[in-house]
C-alpha cells in the first residue's frame, strides 16, 4: 500500500462482524483460565496481555500503524515523546555509557540529556548538526552507545544530514537515533536513509488535534546488534530478570530493542500511553497524509510573506531557496518538511513578545504542529532553562519565534501576523 493507504488502512484488519474502528481495550487487567497460561506471558514464552502498564490491545494496533508509516519492524508506545527518546536511550545506554547528539534538539530534550540523564551516569557530548564527519567521529569514546539527533529541529528548523550521521555511527557501531516529529513519515522516513531506531512525539502532527499527549519507538530491525555483543550486551546476553531470555536470540534483529525495551523499561517505569489517548492519536493518523500536506502549503505562503516583511529580520523555513538547509530539504524532504517557520520581529526579544500579544488568530502555547495556528516563544517557555550560551548553541536566539500553521486558510493567519506586527 501506499502510505495515503497506510494512514487509514495499517495495522487494524477487521474480521468478520468485528468493530470496524480500532477498539479501545479500557481496562487494566486481562483474565486467563490458568496460572500456567499467564506464567508463560511472564516469561515471554507467549504473546499476549495481562497487565496494561506494559502492553494493551490498543497501543499495539496504532504501534503497528506507525511502525507501517515508518517501514519498522516492531513499535511500541508511550506516555509521551519525552518518554520515548528517553526509552530509545536508555535501552541501551546506562551509568558509566556515552551518547552523541545534535546540539540543534528540542530544548526538552537537551535538558533530559544534559541534566537528568547526566544525574544517571550517562555521558552526553553535543555537535553540531553541521559538523564534518571528521568533528564527529571524534566525539566518540570507547563507552559511546549511539548517536542522536531530530530530523527538523525543534525550534531552530535545522536539517539533519541523515546519511552522514548514519555513516558515522555505523563505521563506529553504534546505532543513530532519529526523533521524526516534525516531518512525521510523510514527509520524511529516516530508515530509508540510514536511521536505525525512529522517536516521535504523537502529541504533534500525528495527533493533530491537541487532544492526547504521546510517544512512539520504531526499530527499523537492521541494526545488528550481535556484532557488539559487549557493547549491547543488554540485548546480547542472558536477562536474569526474565529467566535468562536473551532478547536478540528470542526475538531476532527485528524484535529485541523494542521488546527488550517493553519488558524492562515499561515495566519499571510504567511510562504507559493510555489507550484512550492511543485512540486519539489513530484518528489523527487517519488524516494525516491530508493535514500534512495544507500545513506545509500554509507555512510556505506565511515563510514567503515573511521573507518580503521589512519588520522582520530574519526567517528560518527549509523549502525557501536560499535557506541554509534548501539543498538538505529537497534531498531528504522532497515532498515537503513541516509547518513550522521561525523568525524573528525587529527589536529583538521585547518586540517579539509585543507581538506575540497582539496576535489574535495565531495562540500563545506551549504546543505545535497542531490544526489550530500557534506560537511560541521558546526563549521564554519551552528552552527558558538554557543559558543564553547554550541557546545559541541549540540555534535558538533569544528573539525567535516559533510560529505553527494550522489548516485554517493561508491568507486569514498572514491577515492575523500583518495586524500584530502594525501594533
Amino acid at each position: 500500500m501506499r502510505i495515503d493507504t497506510k494512514c487509514v488502512q495499517s495495522g487494524y484488519s477487521p474480521k468478520n462482524g468485528e468493530p470496524r474502528q480500532i477498539p479501545i481495550y479500557q481496562s487494566t487487567t486481562f483474565k486467563y483460565d490458568t496460572s500456567e497460561d499467564m506464567g508463560k506471558l511472564f516469561d515471554l514464552e507467549a504473546s499476549g496481555y495481562f497487565y496494561s502498564r506494559l502492553q494493551n490491545p490498543t497501543n499495539d494496533l496504532v504501534a503497528a500503524r506507525i511502525c507501517d508509516l515508518e517501514g519498522g519492524t516492531a513499535a511500541m508506545l508511550t506516555s509521551s515523546g519525552q518518554a520515548a527518546n528517553f526509552f530509545a536511550i536508555f535501552n541501551i545506554a546506562s551509568c558509566g555509557d556515552h551518547v552523541i547528539s545534535s546540539t540543534s534538539i528540542y530544548g526538552g530534550t537537551f535538558n533530559l540529556f544534559n541534566v537528568t540523564m547526566r544525574k544517571m551516569g550517562i555521558d552526553f557530548t553535543f555537535v553540531s548538526p553541521d559538523a564534518t564527519e571528521e568533528e564527529i567521529r571524534a566525539a566518540f569514546k570507547p563507552n559511546t552507545k549511539a548517536v542522536f539527533g531530530e530530523t527538523i529541529a525543534n525550534p531552530a528548523l535545522k536539517v539533519l544530514d541523515i546519511e552522514k550521521f548514519a555513516k558515522v555511527a555505523h563505521e563506529m557501531g553504534v546505532p543513530l537515533i532519529i526523533d521524526n516529529t516534525f516531518p512525521t513519515p510523510i514527509n520524511c522516513r529516516p530508515f530509508e536513509f540510514g536511521a536505525d531506531i525512529v522517536t516521535h512525539s504523537t502529541t504533534k502532527y500525528i495527533d493533530g488535534h491537541a487532544s492526547g499527549v504521546g510517544g512512539a519507538i520504531v526499530d527499523s530491525g537492521k541494526f545488528d546488534w550481535t556484532k557488539y555483543p559487549e557493547r549491547f550486551a543488554g540485548l546480547c546476553t542472558p536477562d536474569e530478570s526474565y529467566h535468562g531470555v536473551t532478547y536478540t536470540e528470542r526475538f531476532g534483529l527485528e524484535g529485541a530493542f523494542i521488546t527488550k525495551a517493553t519488558a524492562q523499561l515499561m515495566r519499571d517505569f510504567g511510562a504507559i500511553q493510555s489507550p484512550q489517548n492511543a485512540y486519539y492519536i489513530n484518528l489523527g493518523l487517519e488524516s494525516l497524509s491530508l493535514r500534512m500536506k495544507r500545513h506545509c502549503e500554509n507555512a510556505m505562503k506565511v515563510a514567503q510573506f515573511l521573507k518580503n516583511c521589512d519588520k522582520i529580520t530574519w526567517v528560518k523555513y527549509c523549502e525557501l531557496e536560499g535557506d541554509e538547509d534548501f539543498e538538505l530539504a529537497k534531498k531528504y524532504l522532497p515532498n515537503g518538511s513541516c509547518g513550522v517557520v521561525s523568525f524573528g520581529v525587529k527589536g529583538g526579544r521585547t518586540a517579539a513578545e509585543k507581538f506575540m500579544k497582539n496576535l489574535k488568530l495565531a495562540s500563545i502555547e506551549t504546543h505545535v504542529a497542531d490544526s489550530k495556528t500557534c506560537c511560541l516563544h521558546p526563549a521564554s517557555a519551552t528552552h527558558r532553562q538554557l543559558s543564553d550560551d547554550e541557546l545559541v548553541a541549540c540555534g535558538v536566539s533569544p528573539d525567535l519565534i516559533r510560529f505553527s500553521c494550522g489548516l485554517e486558510d493561508a491568507e486569514d493567519i498572514i491577515e492575523d501576523i500583518k495586524q500584530a506586527l502594525e501594533v
